[in-house]
């Protein structure tokens, strides 16, 4: 059943219109795993829907429809029983066994379309222990109803403090820290933002027009997105992070990326010695929004809300340093400071998203999407962050131990996400199947954060 006419329809915006055409299509995927055996998980979970999370917004209850040209959202009944789903594996087996069948399930789930004619989203109930949890709850989003923000938000509703339903999930501050010196010229900046943002756009779009070198972590295979993936993570200590930041005057994002660059370069060399100088890009997903905690979804779907419900991100490009460069652990951390401040502070990302609105406008939805595809396929890996509760979350009073979220879609073998939770930092692996070793490479990482600790306490006073 459908409610209303085409008239008035909500418009689907235009990052959620490229991300959901015949060229690419954007999902994400978030794990949580539970501490207890799930239990009556089916009608539980059908009241949360029904009373907590379709309430959230007219979207969950809504499709995608094509009027002259441009996508809306129309609202439709929905059938819960539609969306959610239960898996059967084989009984008995080992957690280890069935840490295959889940990530089996998850590399299924990254690449199945969703049906016609329901709205975009479902949960996946799988009852099954794995080393890492007594059960597991997937929700899968189709991108066009959010960014991770938006999503993030929706799924926080509907899950409470396990220490206390009564009082409010709380997250760590989302403010940018600040440089101690503030000394520079107004004109300087500007001349040095303008410089920036002319060579990183002419970069930018070299880097749209040539592909990557084939590496240990980019292979030369078609239609990367449809193809079975390998999915691994890894849980670091948040306060571990934190002292790495404070140590070396920069922001937990640069110590992560920093981790990230020096781990894969790491690999990449084990894996093959001539890869240490391969030209590779990774794509910083960063949100638009203005700096500032979460915001209830009521005031998120006001018209004019400070940090509004969407798609709200843009990307930066960014070139992945490579050993013969940079002679230690601190140097990556560094550059990687240097790198993505002067990214943040070009417009070149403002520049790519006018540039997709006048394709869009003067060419088509299709030119957009297949910018936007070009562009990550070119590219090595992507990577995305989102902040967690610092407190423990339950949901239907099943205590989450951890959880984690990948991005579905992307066009291309390398994908790292980066959520934090409960003073762990978690990051999740997605990689084309049997292209990377997932063991090594997280053998990488441990090394990476191992000497950048190392290099960290050689100077325990050490800060900008």
């Amino acid at each position: 059943m459908e409610f209303g006419n085409l008239e008035g329809l909500e418009p689907v915006s235009p990052n959620g219109q490229y991300f959901s055409s015949d060229v690419i299509t954007l999902s994400v995927l978030a794990v949580l795993e539970f501490e207890i055996p799930i239990i009556d998980a089916e009608s539980q979970t059908m009241s949360l829907l029904k009373n907590v999370f379709l309430p959230i917004s007219p979207r969950f209850s809504s499709i995608m429809v094509e009027n002259d040209g441009k996508k809306e959202w129309r609202r439709v009944e929905v059938k819960l029983e539609d969306h959610v789903m239960i898996p059967i594996f084989p009984s008995n087996l080992s957690p280890e066994s069935y840490d295959q069948y889940l990530e089996d399930y998850l590399s299924r789930l990254s690449t199945e379309r969703y049906p016609q004619g329901k709205p975009l989203w479902e949960v996946h109930i799988i009852k099954y222990p794995t080393s890492n949890a007594a059960g597991n709850v997937v929700f899968k989003f189709h991108h066009a109803l959010g960014d991770g923000y938006s999503l993030m938000g929706a799924l926080i509703s509907t899950l409470q403090r396990a220490d206390n339903p009564s009082l409010p999930l709380t997250f760590p501050s989302r403010q940018r820290s600040e440089s101690k010196k503030r000394e520079n010229f107004f004109v300087t900046k500007i001349f040095s933002s303008a410089c920036n943002t002319i060579s990183d756009i002419l970069w930018g779009i070299s880097k749209t027009l040539k592909e990557d070198d084939l590496t240990p972590i980019k292979s030369s295979n078609d239609a990367i997105e449809f193809r079975p993936s390998t999915i691994a993570t890894m849980t670091f200590s948040l306060d571990q992070l934190k002292s790495i930041k404070n140590k070396f005057g920069v922001t937990l994002n640069d110590v992560l990326t920093g981790m990230i660059f020096f781990g894969t370069r790491l690999y990449m060399q084990e894996i093959d010695q001539s890869s240490s100088t391969a030209d590779c890009t990774a794509m910083v997903l960063l949100n638009t929004r203005l700096m500032g905690d979460y915001m209830p979804i009521e005031e998120m779907i006001k018209p004019n809300s400070k940090m509004p419900w969407g798609n709200r991100f843009t990307f930066l490009q960014v070139p992945i340093p490579n050993l013969t460069e940079l002679s230690n652990a601190e140097d990556f951390i560094r550059h990687t400071h240097k790198m993505i401040k002067r990214k943040r502070n070009s417009l070149a990302a403002h520049f790519t998203s006018r540039l997709l609105e006048i394709v869009n406008k003067f060419g088509s939805r299709e030119a957009s999407s297949r910018y936007i595809h070009r562009t990550l396929k070119n590219s090595s890996m992507v990577i995305s962050n989102m902040i967690g509760p610092v407190e423990q979350m339950s949901l239907a009073n099943h205590p989450i131990k951890g959880f984690y979220f990948l991005v579905p879609g992307l066009p291309q073998g390398f994908d790292i996400t980066i959520v934090s939770y409960m003073g762990n930092v978690r990051l999740a692996f997605k990689m084309e199947k049997g292209i990377i070793d997932p063991q090594k490479l997280k053998s990488c990482m441990e090394n990476a954060l191992d000497m950048i600790v190392k290099d960290s306490n050689k100077n325990p006073n050490l800060n900008n």
